[in-house]
C-alpha cells in the first residue's frame, strides 16, 4: 500500500468549496491536473477522468464514486483491468475550522503494482495534488462568494 497524502487550508466555507470540488462540468477552466471529468456527482456514479501527468501525457480512468457526503467527503476508487495489480482511491475531505477549510487530497494505492512505484512517481503525484489544491485555494479565495 501506498499513501499520498496533501493539504491546504482554504478561506472559505465547506458549502462553497464542496460546490467547486463537485463541479465537475467547470474543472477544466481552474485545474491543472484533472482536466476533465465527465459525469455525476453521486454515490455509486461511474466517472471517465482525464487528467494531466507530469509528463504532459492525458491519461483517462474510470473510477466509481465510493463516497459522497455533502460538505465534508468525496471518494472514487479506480480499478485496475488485472485484479488485485494496481487500485486507487482518492479522497477529498474537508474539515470546517472557523471560517476556513483545512482541504485534505489524498491517494491509497494498492495491489502488487505498488511494490514497483519508486519515489518519482510518489514525488511527481504529490506535486499534481499540490498543483491541484493551489488552483482550488486561488479559484475560491479570489472569487466573491459568501461565507
Amino acid at each position: 500500500m501506498k499513501l499520498i497524502n496533501t493539504e491546504i487550508r482554504i478561506k472559505s466555507s465547506p458549502k462553497y468549496v464542496w460546490e467547486i470540488l463537485t463541479n465537475f462540468d467547470d474543472y477544466q477552466n481552474w485545474n491543472p491536473f484533472i482536466s476533465n471529468i465527465k459525469g455525476r456527482a453521486i454515490i455509486n456514479a461511474n466517472l471517465e477522468i482525464s487528467i494531466r501527468t507530469p509528463s504532459g501525457k492525458n491519461r483517462l480512468y474510470h473510477p466509481t464514486i465510493t463516497k459522497f457526503e455533502p460538505f465534508r467527503e468525496l471518494r472514487w476508487k479506480g480499478k485496475s483491468m488485472l485484479p488485485f495489480m494496481f487500485d486507487g482511491e482518492r479522497i477529498f475531505l474537508l474539515e470546517d475550522d472557523q471560517g476556513e477549510v483545512n482541504f485534505i487530497h489524498k491517494e491509497i494505492f494498492s495491489g502488487f503494482g505498488t511494490l514497483f512505484v519508486g519515489k518519482k512517481f510518489e514525488s511527481d503525484l504529490r506535486n499534481k495534488f499540490n498543483q491541484m489544491n493551489n488552483a482550488l485555494k486561488e479559484k475560491i479565495e479570489s472569487e466573491e462568494h459568501v461565507i
